[in-house]
């Protein structure tokens, strides 16, 4: 029997220097003061974010694998009446992903990628700022994505909830 421990490299190394199997750790817990419920409100919408830290998360690319700590964003949007427009907390939407990629410490911020809304639509990338210990800036940058219908069957709902914006201020709950 052979025992394998993977390398533990620490947040925010190079993906170039990850070597297959790695594993990037929080070693500084500069994720953790992230954690919780935040709400905003947006265009009449109430946007509600519940982070959470998933240590060990496996993350593929191109040519290898390797784990990492990281946030993850499930989130719920309502209108004004309280009907709800997406929802990810209840992994109602699977395909939709919102985790943490990165951290720059000197200016309290997270870098989170976005997989989009269905097919993809809004993908990016999101950065949270912390203000204070209650609140975080939101800056949220998405991209384009051209659709087909080979790639997004007709009548799929492509609207994005997420708050299309800069500085929205998170308050936690």
């Amino acid at each position: 029997m052979i025992s394998y421990k993977a390398q533990i490299l620490p947040l925010n190394t190079a993906l170039n220097d990850i070597p297959a199997n790695a594993y990037i750790k929080d070693i500084n817990n500069e994720l953790n003061p992230y954690i919780g419920t935040y709400k905003a409100t947006y265009q009449g919408n109430e946007i509600t974010l519940f982070i959470i830290k998933e240590d060990y998360k496996l993350e593929k690319s191109s040519d290898k694998n390797y784990f990492m700590d990281a946030l993850v964003v499930k989130y719920i949007v309502k209108d004004f009446s309280g009907k709800i427009l997406q929802d990810t907390q209840n992994n109602s939407i699977p395909n939709i992903k919102l985790y943490s990629i990165g951290t720059r410490p000197a200016k309290n911020t997270v870098i989170f990628y976005y997989t989009g809304t269905n097919c993809g639509v809004g993908w990016g990338k999101i950065i949270l700022q912390k203000i204070n210990d209650t609140q975080v800036s939101w800056d949220y940058r998405p991209n384009d994505t051209v659709l087909d219908d080979s790639k997004c069957p007709p009548g799929t709902d492509i609207k994005i909830y997420l708050p299309e914006t800069k500085d929205l201020i998170f308050t936690k709950q």
